[in-house]
């Protein structure tokens, strides 16, 4: 069973940092592809970046140029570094697989970021 659970969100102060983790189990890491989204209240849960298996990464313009999407296979684990918060980062940031071998994608509980102005 794939398990993602995501850790390091918190409260900060806009131009400040955080790195969020997501450790992952139940399936081969390596062979996955991850990404992070995030969903602002009221609003649609979107992609932040995406890391594939051959490192790869994609981000959403709002983002691109202060975070930094990376991963750990021999940790099972996929970090997002963000700095440079802006207020608009709030959100509940959520990491999610793809298991190419099933073809079925797997959630996180999701963390909190907020970033005061």
């Amino acid at each position: 069973q794939v398990q993602l659970v995501e850790s390091g969100g918190g409260l900060v102060q806009a131009g400040g940092s955080l790195r969020l983790s997501c450790a992952a189990s139940g399936s081969t890491f390596s062979r996955n592809v991850m990404a992070w989204y995030r969903q602002a209240p009221g609003k649609q849960r979107e992609l932040v970046a995406r890391i594939t298996i051959g490192f790869s990464t994609i981000y959403a313009d709002s983002v691109r140029g202060r975070f930094t999407i990376s991963r750990d296979n021999a940790r099972n684990t996929l970090y997002l570094q963000m700095n440079s918060l802006k207020p608009e980062d709030t959100g509940i940031y959520y990491c999610k697989t793809h298991v190419a071998t099933s073809g079925a994608d797997y959630w996180g509980q999701g963390t909190q970021v907020t970033v005061s102005s």
